[in-house]
């Protein structure tokens, strides 16, 4: 072979292996090919079950009502006029009520996610589904209790139960209940009215606000079927002296109180807890599941001051009665307001129970 020809294919040769040895040159990513990294985030943590204050300290909210979307954006736009409402008070508890098809479980999840954002501390949570709100469109209207920087009840509180009767009268009714036990129209801080029809809010409303003109108050209609002038009101009243124990029963009868006072002393809010099924045994489980809530923030069923009962169904309401009767003082048993709703959290609950109790420890 020609040397020519040798010397050529020994350069193509030595050239090639030494360009296959080579390591390729990486090409530099642009910024905008760069992958964006991967958020997860975090699940907001559930509302506490309870939540404890000082009764001296108790202040007082209702968010106006909004047509202004669906639900969730409702409950947003909620939280946040609550929020700029409280003016530095911690709020322990919150009370929504919810009218409409909306998930009733997206309450506690927004108020959770927006306190969290806003590192405040978690109030205590219910939900109750109502018939209708007092503004077409409106799907949410939230009720909220706070710890205000300074003492503004010295003597404590009086809850006050629901006054049932007529929509045309309910103003007076709960008026006498008031002055029956020493209380005073201009001492009341919050007053709730529901009702069978919201034709009667009107006149419900104004009777409200000419006897009681330094109260909050909210007013719902209880089931989308409930017809009719029946109306049901209670109150929550600063005391003039304070009671000599906590709480003190007044008005009482075989299944609740009138009134109940407690002086300026530690007390606790619950959330909901729920009754599956219509038997004794459910009713009684789901009692003693609420016990527990109380023992754990120092409180039992005997120092219980007042006590929502959310009925879905009116045929549970003796047989609750019955399981709850072993659990309480049954001389001077709760405060409290019982009536049917139109629904709660869950689709199963046959119904719901709260409180409001006395920290004993």
């Amino acid at each position: 072979m020609p040397l020519r020809l040798i010397a050529l294919l020994t350069i193509v040769c030595f050239g090639s292996v030494s360009m296959g040895g080579a390591a390729p040159k990486k090409k530099k990513k642009k910024k905008g090919d760069e992958e964006p990294i991967t958020q997860v985030l975090a699940i907001p943590p559930e509302p506490p079950a309870a939540m404890v204050a000082d009764a001296s300290r108790l202040v007082f909210f209702v968010t106006p009502l909004s047509a202004k979307g669906l639900l969730t954006a409702q409950i947003r736009d909620a939280v946040k006029s609550l929020m700029s409402q409280t003016r530095g008070a911690q709020i322990v508890k919150i009370r929504a009520f919810v009218a409409g098809s909306g998930d009733l479980r997206r309450v506690p999840s927004v108020v959770s996610e927006l306190f969290t954002e806003k590192k405040l501390a978690l109030p205590a949570v219910s939900a109750v589904q109502v018939g209708a709100l007092p503004l077409v469109g409106a799907q949410v209207q939230l009720q909220a209790i706070g710890v205000d920087r300074k003492v503004v009840n010295p003597k404590g509180l009086a809850f006050v139960s629901g006054q049932a009767g007529s929509a045309r009268d309910a103003g007076a009714r709960l008026t006498k209940a008031l002055a029956d036990h020493g209380l005073k129209p201009e001492s009341v801080r919050q007053v709730t009215c529901f009702m069978d029809s919201l034709d009667f809010e009107g006149s419900v409303r104004q009777q409200m606000g000419i006897a009681f003109p330094l109260a909050v108050a909210a007013y719902a209609q209880l089931r989308r079927d409930s017809a009719g002038d029946f109306s049901e009101c209670e109150a929550v009243a600063a005391l003039e002296s304070a009671p000599a124990s906590s709480p003190t029963m007044a008005g009482s009868t075989e299944r609740y109180s009138q009134v109940a006072m407690v002086g300026p002393v530690t007390i606790a809010f619950t959330g909901i807890q729920m009754a599956f099924g219509r038997e004794e045994k459910d009713l009684k489980l789901a009692l003693e599941r609420f016990s527990k809530i109380l023992e754990g923030v120092g409180a039992n069923w005997k120092s219980v001051a007042f006590g929502h009962t959310y009925l879905l169904l009116g045929s549970v309401r003796d047989k609750y009665r019955e399981a709850r009767l072993p659990l309480i003082d049954a001389r001077a048993p709760p405060a409290s307001t019982t009536l049917v709703f139109e629904g709660l959290q869950s689709l199963d609950a046959s119904l719901g129970v709260e409180a409001v109790a006395v920290v004993r420890k």
